[in-house]
């Protein structure tokens, strides 16, 4: 990687750093080491095949091989690069390499030429043809190149690049040895830039040389043009991924508005939403692949990958799943909308605010989040907690009358002796005040000012199994049905719930509560609320006592229908049967 002489223009870094022997080629060891020892053990094969990404060195190597094969002075399997026949494949003058573009000679005339020349002689022991994106060969060019392909002349050698092995036919592929190119890691990458920063006398700064190398993204040739851009304008300039991972972090952290600024700082620098969108999908399957412990099929660098593993982690496989198919089905719709920013906008809002979005993709990604903030706590306590969570968003179903008495009598039994069985309804006992109206008070009535002592912790269980439960409004009665009086103590009456959450939409609606109890006893009854797993309801099997049912309430049910003359009258209100017999 010698400097041009002062007299020869200006040639562009990734030119003119471009490697030479096998020994300059960076983080392609297993690669540059097999070709060397094939070529000190006369062991070359007729036909290889080199993929991978862009810019990691697949044409260079198909180069230094060519050499290697025709250097006059060969050291170990490395060409001296000083003989003429080396002088020659570096100048690209030698009539022993022969390179086509396969993207812009496709055709098949143009395969038949290159196997009819394939048998004439040149200067050199070796013929190589480098064959770049051999993948765009056509159909028919791919089967002209076949036959010579399994059956070279003995002096010929070919080597085959593309970016893309896929599309390459199975027939070729499996008549050459394929070499599998990979991209640079971070600190590989960072050390060819550094190198040539010191090598041409840029003067580019550390911190440059690491956004240089970020925007290399594992390619050297991409990594040196940068370089040589930063070099000329003096400026690092904006990193264009770096709106992509401030956005991913802002949806990470369930910050809405920063990730709507980090929208509209990209959009500000020239970025398309669409492309934005485009990005940020990509850079979530990168996520997702290393969640996945796929990392082999993420070709992006090492500290890139670091940064892909803490957002996976941070979003959760379910979190991941539901941005990417989000993201996924906007820029769908971001084609045919009318301003493609404000779709990516809506779509962001509800990445970022799982709260707000009410679809089975958010509630799930909501319950794994809850999941993993309880890793490690076994407590029975800590799994209510988690479902009383879960429950709050779903719609509250109404309890049964029965259900606040069971749960009136499970307080019952966990302080006070198991009572006889009953062979009657229970006969409300006195009270010290008058009874409540039937219907139930008002959201939040203010509470009558205290005119007696508080009624005992008995009264108050026995008053609010058999009257004071089923005069609470719906919401009241739902959340305070699964829990029970603990004690009467410093002028309040405790109450115990199940966890914190359900203590906390308790003390929501505990005005009402209060107000009930105060209109019952004549006189204030505070309330205050505690946690207690042993209040938690009982077991799913257990079996609930029989509701009672108002005789008076129950309506004949209709006539059955049995003729299909009689379902059609019903179906049909109005209707008249016409007899035309």
């Amino acid at each position: 990687m010698a400097d041009p002489a002062p007299d020869q223009p200006y040639q562009s870094l990734y030119r003119r750093f471009r490697p030479q022997q096998f020994a300059e080629v960076r983080g392609q060891d297993h690669i540059t080491r097999a070709l060397r020892n094939a070529v000190r053990e006369g062991r070359v094969a007729h036909a290889y095949l080199f993929s991978g990404p862009r810019g990691t060195g697949k044409t260079s190597s198909a180069r230094i091989l060519a050499k290697a094969l025709n250097c006059t002075d060969l050291k170990d399997g490395e060409p001296c690069g000083v003989c003429p026949s080396c002088v020659g494949i570096t100048s690209g003058a030698s009539l022993d390499v022969h390179e086509l573009d396969a993207a812009s000679n496709n055709g098949v005339d143009a395969m038949r030429d290159l196997v009819a020349r394939a048998a004439l002689g040149t200067p050199g022991r070796w013929k190589v043809y480098i064959v770049d994106e051999v993948h765009m060969l056509s159909a028919a060019a791919s089967n002209a190149l076949l036959k010579t392909l399994e059956e070279p002349p003995g002096h010929v050698v070919f080597v085959l690049a593309t970016t893309d092995p896929q599309k390459v036919l199975p027939t070729i592929r499996s008549r050459t040895q394929h070499f599998e190119f990979r991209l640079l890691p971070g600190e590989v990458l960072a050390g060819l830039l550094t190198d040539v920063n010191q090598s041409a006398g840029l003067g580019v700064s550390p911190e440059a040389i690491e956004l240089v190398m970020r925007r290399g993204n594992g390619s050297a040739r991409d990594a040196l043009s940068v370089l040589d851009q930063v070099a000329a304008a003096g400026e690092v300039g904006e990193d264009p991924e770096a709106y992509v991972e401030e956005l991913v972090d802002a949806i990470a952290d369930r910050d809405a508005g920063r990730a709507l600024v980090a929208v509209a700082e990209a959009c500000a620098s020239g970025r398309d939403a669409r492309r934005l969108a485009n990005d940020v999908l990509e850079h979530l399957r990168n996520a997702f692949l290393l969640a996945m412990k796929a990392g082999e099929l993420v070709p992006v660098p090492d500290v890139a990958r670091d940064r892909l593993v803490d957002q996976a982690a941070r979003l959760g496989n379910a979190g991941l799943t539901r941005v990417m198919e989000t993201i996924g089905q906007t820029v769908v719709d971001m084609r045919e909308a009318l301003d493609p920013r404000i779709t990516l906008e809506v779509a962001i809002v509800r990445l970022s605010r799982p709260d707000a979005d009410a679809s089975p993709g958010a509630l799930l990604e909501r319950i794994e989040r809850l999941e993993r903030g309880l890793a490690g706590q076994v407590t029975e306590p800590a799994r209510a907690a988690a479902r009383a969570a879960v429950e709050e968003h779903r719609p509250p179903a109404t309890p049964r009358a029965s259900d606040g008495a069971r749960a009136a009598l499970g307080a019952l039994r966990g302080t006070s002796p198991a009572p006889p069985p009953a062979t009657s309804a229970p006969t409300p006992g006195p009270t010290p005040g008058p009874k409540a109206a039937p219907n139930p008070p008002s959201p939040n009535p203010p509470s009558p000012p205290a005119t007696g002592p508080l009624p005992s912790r008995d009264d108050l269980t026995k008053a609010w199994g058999d009257d004071l439960l089923l005069k609470l409004p719906p919401r009241s009665k739902s959340r305070f049905a699964g829990g029970r009086f603990l004690s009467v103590e410093n002028g309040v009456a405790v109450y115990a719930l199940p966890n914190d959450i359900h203590r906390q939409r308790c003390e929501e609606v505990r005005p009402e509560v209060e107000s009930v109890l105060a209109a019952h006893f004549g006189t204030a009854v505070p309330l205050r609320l505690v946690v207690d797993a042993e209040s938690a309801p009982p077991p799913p099997g257990a079996e609930p006592p029989d509701e009672h049912v108002e005789i008076d309430e129950l309506r004949d049910a209709p006539p059955a229908v049995t003729s299909p003359e009689e379902r059609l009258l019903q179906a049909f209100p109005g209707a008249e049967e016409v007899d035309q017999g």
